[in-house]
């Protein structure tokens, strides 16, 4: 028998520490799950999207610098990954004012998040289980 691996769909894009960059890589994501006739769970998607690339600038990109953003696709799984050369480690915490939730949203919305490994810095990702050319939701059409 002669098998195929799929290898994950990929879309990387490198951001400037901006306010300007969050609303972009959500813009990026949207036209990638377009792409790859993702409707499902989009919204969540897109609101991880949001919160990954905020606490980026918040908390993990020094000045001068920026963060990658990929969106990584196969196997019916779509991984948001964010890459900051910022150290520590991030953590849900209680909420404080108006701050404090990113975290504790992308973990109640994705199926797994978590924190890798990088040198300088950290890949802060999620997961969400999605299948190929799911009904599309609010925003996203094929």
């Amino acid at each position: 028998m002669n098998e195929t691996t799929q290898l994950p769909l990929v879309r990387e894009r490198f951001y400037r520490r901006d306010r300007r960059s969050v609303p972009a890589a959500r813009e990026f994501a949207r036209w990638a799950l377009r792409d790859w006739s993702i409707g499902e769970r989009a919204d969540d998607v897109l609101l991880c999207v949001s919160e990954l690339a905020t606490n980026a600038l918040v908390h993990g990109v020094p000045a001068g610098r920026g963060f990658l953003f990929a969106l990584r696709y196969g196997e019916e799984v779509l991984r948001i990954e964010v890459h900051d050369s910022g150290s520590g480690l991030p953590q849900i915490r209680e909420p404080d004012g108006e701050s404090g939730r990113g975290l504790l949203l992308v973990a109640a919305l994705a199926d797994k998040w978590g924190v890798g490994e990088r040198e300088p810095g950290k890949i802060v990702w999620c997961e969400f289980a999605v299948v190929e050319g799911g009904a599309p939701s609010c925003g996203v059409t094929s």
